[in-house]
């Protein structure tokens, strides 16, 4: 057997850059490059091993562990789980701050590798710098917390357990089923200690991604549920972008009358300005699709998890009438609602299904056309909203009092409605474009009103809805669409929350282009307060004499040495937009919205939430008796 002599952390780099993935026939390395931090632990083992051999792997240095894996997951979501990021950091806090991240991308299904570092495997000089100590067990590290949150975990004590444990990380990252962050720590003593590899261990190795086909029972049993229905409803998840399903959607859609809805991973699956595709469903939903899915007598679910916000807590569909056929490439998912499983790719299965189809047609017909102009004249009006300072606007969510309403808009120096701006935005920046969003109320009026018209340009994380993630995931947005302009829609909550890899956008002539929405609050979960009945309690941003603060985010891009804007009116906003274009650096838009401007929910939109069953206050009372109203037709599995 002919060896080589290298260091753990070097078997490891070299390792990676012969990783290769196949898909549909295509070839190429599935490893683009590292996010690092260095610092105690991963410096002198993973730094040296970078800098003597990093072959085609892009390196690059982040601001923060989680601001970086953010940018990771984004990257491999956009690339469609064809392509990763890694990321190496430091033991202790180093570690501790992917967590978050790893939640993210476990939520997601989003493969990326976590290379963190450990304490030594020796324990000769135990306790180290930044190691946590447990009575019970010495084993014990910071990296423990990731086990939970990791798709695969495996720490490496020993030079040669390297190699098994690397080749079960990119088996499982490579995995349509169960594709998740592989975590893979490493004692930082022995990232140094060398061990003869097997050279064939660092030979070229092309993982097959193939499409699982649907066996015969499992067409069958979906044709006859698909025929004796009435009016199917296509729920379009994350999975079928995933397969690449765009064209079959459009052709079953369209020959058989089935309407299409989509969940916040699977809208720009099919573009929106398609005739059938009816938009979001559920909490978020527009009143076009929750219409149509409580029509529904059959949901068909193709790559979705079925998300509380997706079904509205299992209160949007009829669980008396309406059957559920779910195609998923993981066995767990298919089986949700209690549905008919198909165990199999979206796009193959679908493509099978259509001929066996032939002569059936749904009784939607004309109403799907109907209900999507319903829908369309409700998101005109939503654009043309304005702002009252004398009489209330009943068009705008009256938790707050006028008084109030005008405090922000006085506080602000601003009368722009949230909806508006962000139809503005939608109007303006070009079609092909890619915008990100993860949390707040801005993915609600995304999903109901932003309308994609190109494909894979509408990037929202809400499998973990994820503050921070919004600014970072833009990072791996350009990574991985560098000759488009890409956009995050963030609120001002979430950009204070993190958002140090702009930064990182900056040094590395990434260009990005921020577009911060502020009202001076976490304004999605001020709404949540008030909507079921309690006061406005710790969610606005106010001083400790209940003043407004009101944060000059422009002056703060341009210290950091971006392109800053304000625009506090539409025609400001139209105006800013078109001078980022020209720009070559990263951008950010400060837009200063009123509270309470957002889109509200729509019919069938119900949220089921921890409402207390002993309040004093009227309205939590009245929250309480409507949601036991409501869970009595839910189902419970």
């Amino acid at each position: 057997m002919e060896t080589i002599r290298l260091t753990t952390a070097q078997a490891l780099i070299k390792f990676i850059q012969q990783q290769y993935v196949s898909i549909d026939g295509e070839e190429h390395p599935f490893v683009e490059g590292i996010f690092n931090i260095f610092g105690h632990g991963n410096v002198l083992g993973f730094g040296e091993a970078l800098e003597q051999n990093p072959g085609n792997l892009k390196i690059i240095q982040g601001k923060n562990e989680q601001g970086m894996a953010h940018a990771a997951i984004a990257y491999s979501k956009q690339m469609l789980r064809k392509k990763i990021y890694a990321i190496t950091t430091s033991s202790g806090p180093g570690s501790a701050n992917l967590a978050t991240a790893a939640g993210t991308a476990l939520a997601n299904n989003i493969p990326i590798l976590l290379l963190p570092a450990d304490t030594y495997a020796t324990r000769q000089p135990d306790p180290v710098l930044q190691q946590v100590e447990q009575e019970h067990s010495i084993a014990i590290t910071t990296n423990d917390a990731l086990q939970p949150l990791s798709r695969y975990w495996d720490r490496i004590t020993r030079p040669e357990q390297l190699m098994s444990s690397l080749i079960r990380a990119f088996e499982v990252m490579t995995d349509p089923a169960k594709s998740g962050p592989a975590t893979v720590c490493i004692s930082q003593d022995i990232e140094g200690e060398a061990f003869d590899y097997d050279v064939k261990f660092f030979e070229k190795r092309v993982h097959y991604i193939d499409r699982r086909l649907p066996n015969q029972r499992e067409l069958d049993g979906a044709t006859d549920l698909i025929k004796t229905s009435k009016k199917p409803v296509i729920v379009v998840g994350g999975g079928a972008k995933y397969s690449e399903a765009r064209e079959v959607l459009i052709e079953i859609s369209e020959r058989y009358d089935i309407p299409l809805v989509e969940t916040q991973a699977g809208k720009s699956a099919v573009e929106s300005s398609f005739k059938n595709n009816l938009g979001g469903l559920g909490i978020t939903g527009t009143l076009a699709a929750n219409k149509a899915a409580q029509q529904a007598d059959l949901i068909i679910g193709i790559g979705t998890r079925f998300t509380d916000f997706a079904t509205s807590s299992k209160t949007i569909f009829n669980f008396e009438t309406t059957k559920f056929l779910n195609i998923n490439v993981s066995r767990m998912q298919a089986y949700k609602l209690d549905a008919f499983p198909i165990v199999a790719d979206a796009k193959s299965t679908l493509e099978a299904l259509i001929p066996m189809l032939e002569g059936y047609k749904s009784e939607f017909g004309n109403s799907i056309t109907e209900l999507k102009e319903e829908w369309l004249v409700e998101r005109d009006r939503l654009s043309k909203i304005t702002f009252n300072r004398e009489n209330f606007n009943p068009e705008i969510k009256n938790h707050f009092s006028q008084e109030v309403l005008n405090e922000y808009a006085d506080a602000l120096n601003t009368e722009l409605p949230q909806t508006t701006a962000l139809l503005a935005i939608n109007e303006t920046i070009d079609p092909d474009s890619v915008i990100i969003c993860a949390a707040g109320s801005l993915p609600g009026d995304l999903q109901r009103l932003w309308h994609a018209e190109v494909p894979n340009t509408y990037h929202l994380e809400y499998g973990y809805s994820c503050m921070g993630y919004e600014v970072s995931g833009t990072l791996g947005l350009k990574l991985a669409e560098p000759d488009k302009e890409v956009y995050t829609i963030v609120g001002d909550g979430s950009f204070l929350m993190l958002h140090s890899e702009f930064i990182t956008s900056l040094q590395y002539n990434k260009k990005i282009n921020v577009l911060l929405f502020d009202n001076s609050g976490y304004g999605c979960i001020n709404n949540l307060q008030m909507d079921f009945g309690n006061g406005s309690y710790f969610c606005e941003f106010r001083t400790d004499d209940n003043q407004i603060l009101n944060i000059d985010y422009a002056k703060v891009a341009e210290g950091y040495g971006a392109k800053a804007y304000r625009a506090n009116t539409v025609e400001e906003l139209k105006a800013a937009l078109e001078d980022a274009k020209k720009q070559d650096r990263s951008t950010l838009i400060e837009m200063k919205v009123l509270p309470k401007t957002m889109t509200d929910g729509y019919d069938g939109s119900w949220w089921n939430l921890g409402v207390p069953e002993v309040s004093n206050q009227e309205g939590v009372q009245k929250s309480y008796e409507f949601k036991k109203q409501k869970l009595q037709n839910a189902k419970q599995y």
